[in-house]
C-alpha cells in the first residue's frame, strides 16, 4: 500500500529530530528576545498570542502575524516563537498566535479565531509600536490555509498588505480520505466552507507562496493551482520551490538567516519579491 502523502512522518525520516530543533529554538528566543507573552485576543481558551519586539523597536513598525501547522491539530505558538527571529530582523513585530485544535472544536472556531487575532492586532497595533497600514501574514501547512481567510476579497479592503503562505493546503477534499479522516473528520460542509480555492481574495494582498521541491506532490499541486486561482483574480503572487526542503525543514527554516524559506519570509516582509523567489519559481 502507498505511503499516504499527507502523513508527513512517513515522508519525513528526522520528523521529531527537526521538530526538537524548532522547540529549542523558540525556547531560546523567549529566553533572549522582549516579548509580552499570553495576550488575550479574545475570551475564548486558547485565544491568546505573544508578541516580539525588534531590539531597536519604535513607532510605526509593521506589524507581522504567524500562524502554525500540525494539522489543525496539534502544536501551539509556544512551538514556533523562533519565527520571530526572522519577522523582527525584518524590523517589524512579530505576532505568534495561538488558537483551538480540532477535534475538540470544529473549524469555523478556527477561522474566527484567526480573523479574531488580526482584528485585535490591527485595533491594538499602537500598543506595540506598530502600525495597522503595515500589516502582513504568514503560516505554515494548516497555518498557511487558515491565514489565507485573513485576505478575502469582502469584505475588502482587508487591510493586509502582504501574505507568506508556506508549504498550505488550499483544498480540503482529498484530507477526508487520508489518515485525517480519523484524526479530524471533516465534514462535507466543512470542506465546501474552508477551502481556499472557492474564495475571491483582496486584490491588494500581495502574495508569496512556497512549497519545498521534496514536498509529497499534493501539496505542489494545491499550491500551483491556488497560485493560478489568486492570479487570475488580479493578486500579485508569487510562487517558489525550496531547494532540498520537505514539509518539516522549511518550516525549520523560517527561523534559519540565510535559508529560501526565512529569506522569502523577510522579502514578503518588507515589500520585495526577493532573489529566492525569483531563481525558483514554480514551472
Amino acid at each position: 500500500m502507498a505511503a499516504d502523502p499527507f502523513r508527513i512522518r512517513d515522508h519525513v525520516a528526522n520528523f521529531e529530530e527537526i521538530v526538537g530543533d524548532i522547540r529549542a529554538r523558540s525556547l531560546a528566543t523567549r529566553r533572549t528576545v522582549t516579548m509580552e507573552a499570553n495576550i488575550a485576543y479574545g475570551t475564548g481558551p486558547g485565544e491568546t498570542l505573544d508578541i516580539f519586539l525588534p531590539s531597536n523597536a519604535g513607532s510605526e513598525m509593521p506589524i507581522h502575524m504567524f500562524i502554525h501547522g500540525g494539522y489543525w491539530r496539534m502544536f501551539s505558538k509556544t512551538d514556533y516563537s523562533c519565527v520571530a527571529e526572522t519577522i523582527i530582523g525584518a524590523g517589524a513585530v512579530a505576532a505568534i498566535v495561538d488558537y483551538s485544535l480540532m477535534p475538540g472544536v470544529r473549524m469555523d472556531v478556527l477561522v474566527g479565531q484567526v480573523l479574531k487575532a488580526k482584528a485585535f492586532l490591527l485595533a491594538h497595533a499602537d500598543r506595540f509600536g506598530a502600525t495597522p497600514k503595515q500589516f502582513s501574514v504568514s503560516g505554515h501547512s494548516a497555518g498557511a490555509h487558515l491565514a489565507t481567510f485573513l485576505f478575502h476579497r469582502s469584505p475588502a479592503p482587508s487591510g493586509v498588505t502582504a501574505a507568506f503562505l508556506l508549504g498550505g493546503l488550499y483544498d480540503l477534499a482529498p484530507l477526508q480520505t487520508s489518515f485525517l479522516r480519523d484524526e479530524i473528520a471533516l465534514s462535507d460542509e466543512e470542506v465546501r466552507r474552508f477551502t481556499p480555492m472557492r474564495y475571491e481574495h483582496d486584490p491588494a494582498t500581495r502574495v508569496a507562496i512556497m512549497t519545498g521541491d521534496e514536498e509529497t506532490d499534493p501539496f505542489k499541486i494545491q499550491a500551483k493551482a491556488f497560485e493560478n486561482i489568486l492570479a487570475a483574480q488580479g493578486l500579485e503572487v508569487r510562487a517558489s520551490y525550496a531547494l532540498g526542503g520537505n514539509h518539516m525543514s522549511t518550516v525549520r527554516d523560517l527561523a534559519v538567516a540565510g535559508t529560501p524559506a526565512a529569506a522569502a519570509l523577510r522579502a514578503s516582509i518588507a515589500g520585495d519579491a526577493g532573489e529566492e523567489l525569483k531563481r525558483s519559481t514554480f514551472p
